[in-house]
């Protein structure tokens, strides 16, 4: 494992899932972990008792809070933007205020979010935004805005990682597909149709997902930016 003692790491959307999952694992290797959280307060103060980590509730929709919050941390090392919604539905019967939050929180939060830590951001930090493999291809009707949420991303990225690079500081995406969490579970009722645009055919853990996250923010990661990395049993091969 790699070491990340006397590390500030901030893991926004943290208190379930993948998010639990990071939070754990950089906690596991020294650092020090603040997560954020809205929807799941008793989640939260659970994970925060297990890893000793901090627990702080912000609404990632409210891009002052968001700020503020980032702001109030002082210079992190690693910022992991995981939060995230998922919207499904005919676009033509979907509200219009539904697809905004979706976009607020999935499109403008990691771009504030992630602006908002470079500004006191050691040179050599990392900024993680977890994504989808939906960037990549959506095979299924209804996720048109979620997809188009998740490609954003991708370009984000790039732009983030040319205007940081001067500092040393990465900026990548992880695109997971299917992964067992309260949102998709590996028993839940679209696993075979998941599994059948797959190679290996099975939900990924959220520990792997970590996994990959711990790698990007570690010391042989420092001349990766700018990329995109599908972790997900060749959903999009």
């Amino acid at each position: 494992m790699t070491s990340f003692y006397g590390k500030s790491v901030l893991v926004l959307g943290g208190s379930r899932g993948i998010g639990a999952a990071i939070v754990r694992r950089f906690a596991s290797d020294g650092a020090k972990v603040v997560f954020s959280y809205l929807s799941s307060p008793d989640e939260a103060q659970v994970l925060a008792a297990e890893t000793g980590s901090e627990a702080l509730r912000v609404d990632s929709a409210d891009r002052d809070a968001l700020i503020a919050l980032i702001a109030s941390l002082g210079p992190l090392d690693v910022l992991v933007v995981n939060s995230g919604i998922l919207g499904a539905g005919d676009p033509l019967n979907m509200p219009p205020d539904d697809i905004d939050r979706l976009f607020r929180i999935n499109i403008h939060a990691p771009y504030h979010a992630a602006v908002a830590a470079a500004r006191t951001m050691p040179d050599g930090g990392r900024i993680i935004f977890i994504g989808s493999a939906n960037a990549d291809r959506m095979p299924m009707a209804g996720l048109a805005a979620y997809s188009a949420s998740k490609s954003a991303l991708k370009g984000m990225t790039k732009g983030l990682a040319r205007d940081f690079g001067a500092r040393g500081i990465t900026v990548n995406v992880i695109q997971p597909g299917p992964t067992d969490t309260d949102m998709n579970p590996a028993g839940g009722p679209l696993k075979d149709v998941m599994h059948g645009f797959m190679a290996i055919k099975r939900h990924a853990k959220g520990e792997e997902i970590a996994g990959l996250v711990a790698y990007l923010a570690g010391p042989e990661a420092g001349i990766i930016t700018g990329a995109a990395y599908n972790i997900d049993g060749g959903f999009t091969a």
